[in-house]
């Protein structure tokens, strides 16, 4: 194939790409400047906001506003705060509470946060209804089950991150809510008629689009009520006619990770970024993983797809064109915005209020705290969660492999507090607190995710996410010596 060097810039206009380390290495340096529209950064790029910052900047030197994304969702969903644990409560949590002012201020401090470090898209957030209590993929990310309350919280939501500077971009089209398979491994579908997805799923991604949400991130599912076959980010029904002509949506269309197995599994990652880009994606988020070579690949993918006339150069310029004005844009909030004032409390405020307790707590003067292990999913990773910061006797145990009447021998002169998250998921943690439960009835239960399975306990906490300031909110509601120094 001759060289295009047109073609080439114009394919190079479409990628959101990843890279390796934690200073830019120079193919993505080069890359950018050659018209690479943004990358997207991983745990393996953040260290320190010292770093982060001076990373940031180095990508601004070689190319004017380059998109800085990352899957900043606050809650279970965290870069910047991998290291402990968010600061803000998730979207569950701000669900619970329902108070849009609230999540609009949340928001708007993530945002601020963000534009601080230097970044300036957030793939975030999670508008999908979560009405499916298996969803391995969504729970806590969703701010709840009932859609006009979801539609609500993601406009505002939309409206504090951008107030920030920082372009929000909504996920994951058509709603991933529904599912109980993660595309990360597999290509999940969704059954149900046109007239209830209507109702449910598309109605959070309007109210964003009514709210002037700047982009919008597409699903690996396939739900033909609404249309086609095959996954929606490769489905021109869906993401041309339904979310452009119908819905009317005129921001940057983002496609999930394109290395996931639920769209490029059978196809490959070059093939699939073609057939995403002939049905309408703009930006090709590649995923975490996808480096120099197969980003070349992906390239040549793209221009070989015009000469084949599998794919118009039309296409491609549309797409180039999107992406350059939503570059703009963030090149004009970031020359508006003054930097952030102290918004500290925010998430910590917002995660206190989201906290329940059914029943009545006892006197913990001496409290055990036991940890039930659950499995992080891929799109949260491994960050820290639980009550250990503000419990000396705290113990993590895997139900799969270990013995209660260990730790009920161990907890015999404590007041127990048994923590799980998302246990409704997991029949090996339901077994093993019900064994603690028989010889302990009265002992505390804390549920970090979704409080669907409720055992019979001397009192059940939620906190409605995992986040830090939920693990605390909790720990001050235990009455924990630790927690509320931390507070003051």
């Amino acid at each position: 194939m001759p060289h295009d060097p047109t073609l080439e810039r114009l394919a190079n206009a479409t990628l959101l790409v990843p890279f390796e380390s934690l200073h830019a290495p120079r193919w993505i340096l080069e890359g950018l400047a050659d018209g690479i529209s943004g990358v997207c950064l991983f745990h393996n790029n953040l260290e320190s906001p010292e770093q982060i910052t001076a990373l940031n900047a180095s990508l601004g030197e070689v190319t004017d506003h380059p998109l800085i994304s990352l899957d900043e969702e606050g809650g279970d969903v965290t870069r910047i705060g991998q290291a402990r644990g968010s600061g803000y409560p998730g979207n569950a949590a701000l669900g619970r509470v329902d108070d849009t002012d609230l999540t609009r201020e949340t928001f708007r401090a993530l945002g601020l946060e963000l534009a601080d470090l230097g970044f300036n898209l957030d793939l975030a957030p999670s508008v999908d209804v979560n009405v499916a209590d298996d969803n391995p993929v969504i729970g806590t990310r969703s701010f709840g089950s009932d859609a006009e309350l979801v539609a609500r919280h993601s406009a505002a939501s939309v409206l504090g991150l951008q107030e920030a500077g920082v372009a929000a971009c909504a996920k994951h089209f058509p709603g991933h809510g529904a599912t109980s398979q993660d595309s990360h491994h597999t290509l999940p579908r969704v059954e149900a008629d046109a007239d209830l997805l209507r109702r449910r799923e598309l109605l959070p991604f309007q109210a964003v689009i009514d709210a002037g949400v700047r982009s919008i991130l597409t699903a690996h599912i396939e739900m033909p009520g609404l249309g086609g076959e095959g996954p929606a980010t490769l489905t021109r029904a869906l993401v041309n006619d339904l979310l452009r002509n119908e819905m009317g949506f005129e921001g940057v269309v983002v496609s999930d990770a394109m290395d996931m197995r639920g769209v490029s599994e059978r196809i490959g990652i070059p093939e699939a970024s073609v057939l995403a880009v002939a049905a309408g994606c703009d930006l090709l988020c590649l995923g975490r993983f996808v480096y120099a070579d197969q980003v070349a690949e992906v390239r040549s993918a793209l221009v070989r797809a015009v000469h084949e006339g599998r794919l118009t150069g039309e296409r491609l310029e549309e797409a180039a064109e999107r992406n350059a004005r939503l570059r703009s844009w963030v090149g004009r909030s970031s020359a508006e915005r003054t930097r952030s004032e102290a918004t500290g409390a925010v998430g910590l405020n917002g995660a206190r209020r989201a906290v329940r307790v059914d029943g009545e707590l006892p006197p913990l003067e001496r409290p055990y705290v036991v940890e039930v292990d659950a499995p992080a999913g891929v799109a949260v990773g491994d960050v820290p969660w639980g009550l250990g910061p503000w419990f000396r006797d705290t113990v993590r145990v895997s139900p799969e492999t270990d013995d209660p009447s260990a730790i009920l021998t161990a907890a015999a002169d404590h007041d127990l507090i048994v923590v799980v998250r998302d246990a409704h998921r997991y029949p090996d943690a339901q077994a093993f607190v019900n064994g603690l439960l028989a010889a302990r009835p009265k002992a505390v239960v804390v549920e970090m995710g979704l409080p669907i399975w409720r055992p019979d306990c001397g009192a059940y906490v939620s906190t409605y996410g995992a986040a830090h300031v939920n693990g605390l909110s909790a720990a001050e509601v235990l009455g924990s010596a630790a927690a509320l120094e931390t507070a003051d």
